[in-house]
């Protein structure tokens, strides 16, 4: 889980260089190992997490998709845990959870974070979204590049 998670923090550190907020998320097959799809961040709607769960659902079977692993740095938000499970992917393992976003961005105007754990979004669904996260052995790798993304000029 860990090598998948320094994974997506790679095209989070991609999507940084692009200028866009540093969130990274990637698509892992059922055998665990091969990964199918890799997404950035683009913009405070087009979440890392719920662009990719749209691609997948476009491109893969839900059968198929119910057996993948969705690997993000940061808890997905609402929007995306409600689009991965509309997508059917059957499981998320993500690095840091969503109240530490919170503490980091604030009331940024970019990203006005929630404060509610995906895991009690899947509990209000019908079909059982499996959940693996935060990881505190990588923490401060993914905080890094937040750092000072929020409080300087990189936001925008």
């Amino acid at each position: 889980m860990l090598r998948h998670l320094r994974h997506a923090n790679v095209v989070a550190l991609r999507a940084l260089a692009l200028g866009h907020h540093p969130f990274g998320a990637i698509l892992v097959a059922p055998d665990h190992a091969t990964v199918l799809l890799e997404q950035g961040n683009i913009d405070s709607v087009q979440h890392a997490e719920s662009t990719l769960a749209r691609i997948a659902a476009g491109q893969l079977a839900p059968d198929y998709l119910w057996g993948c692993t969705l690997y993000t740095t940061f808890e997905p938000c609402v929007m995306c845990a409600g689009t991965q499970y509309w997508a059917n992917i059957g499981r998320v393992v993500y690095g840091a959870s969503e109240r530490t976003l919170l503490g980091l961005t604030g009331d940024h105007e970019q990203n006005m974070t929630f404060d509610l754990p995906c895991r009690e979004v899947f509990a209000r669904g019908q079909k059982p979204i499996e959940v693996h996260g935060p990881f505190a052995e990588i923490e401060q790798e993914l905080l890094e590049p937040h750092s000072h993304f929020w409080r300087g000029a990189g936001a925008r």
